[in-house]
């Protein structure tokens, strides 16, 4: 940098704009490797049994994605209080019945990422697992409806962070309740622009591509995240896999 003449200017501010908004082909990829990661996520689901461990599931993830092609990129998998937490615990689980069950997962193609989570019961759920679901499921809804062309991505952080808040969860980023933000931008970084958090005024545009993932967390109990990834078209978003719309059939 010394050595060159003028000023030199950093290209991150640059590089983020021209990567948050993807070209077709690059919704195709990602398309296919959400498609992948959604039949993962389903199969963990039907090969869940009592004293499965979570160290299990995971080696499971990785040669699930393998088979299909992708190269594994993070298996995150809690059971029972431990979902309670949005990056896991150290320690392993062991699966028992009435266990809340949360899987996160990702893997790369042609150097495009997928990232989904999915949580549900291990069991006939308790009425308390129902009401914290539904309410997980509402807000995931709210910051879907709210994700607009033009709309900024803090309106649709706060959408979302407003439905726990009404159900006296919060406020704010306060536990228990929505301590992290609502979404992020997916494409050659699992993590990258633009962020669906309270500050950032970027207005969506078509071709933006990121999370909506609005996780309730009660420590000491459980935690709830449904991550589903949408890009933006020219009349809305779009769901690239079809979000859980039951706890008692996550997949329909």
């Amino acid at each position: 940098m010394a050595a060159l003449e003028g000023a030199v200017q950093p290209a991150q501010d640059m590089i983020a704009t021209l990567r948050q908004v993807k070209s077709p082909a690059e919704i195709a990829i990602i398309q296919t490797a959400m498609d992948a990661s959604w039949q993962v996520q389903r199969a963990v689901q039907a090969g869940l049994r009592p004293g499965i461990g979570t160290t299990e599931v995971a080696g499971f993830i990785n040669a699930a994605h393998r088979a299909l092609g992708l190269k594994p990129l993070f298996a995150a998998v809690q059971f029972g209080e431990a979902t309670a937490y949005p990056h896991g615990v150290p320690d392993p689980q062991t699966l028992t019945q009435g266990d809340m069950v949360l899987v996160d997962m990702g893997g790369t193609l042609q150097g495009y990422q997928s990232d989904i989570t999915r949580t549900y019961v291990f069991g006939p759920p308790s009425p308390r697992q129902h009401q914290l679901w539904r309410l997980e499921h509402d807000a995931h809804a709210a910051a879907f409806a709210a994700a607009q062309n033009g709309t900024t991505c803090e309106a649709v952080d706060a959408a979302a962070r407003a439905v726990l808040t009404q159900a006296g969860f919060g406020p704010g980023y306060a536990v228990p309740g929505l301590p992290h933000r609502t979404g992020h931008g997916l494409g050659l970084d699992i993590h990258e622009e633009p962020y669906i958090v309270k500050g950032n005024r970027t207005p969506l545009q078509p071709g933006m591509c990121f999370s909506i993932e609005p996780m309730l967390c009660l420590y000491g109990e459980c935690g709830i995240r449904l991550e589903d990834i949408v890009h933006m078209t020219a009349t809305g978003p779009r769901w690239f896999c079809p979000p859980s719309e039951s706890l008692d059939r996550p997949f329909g």
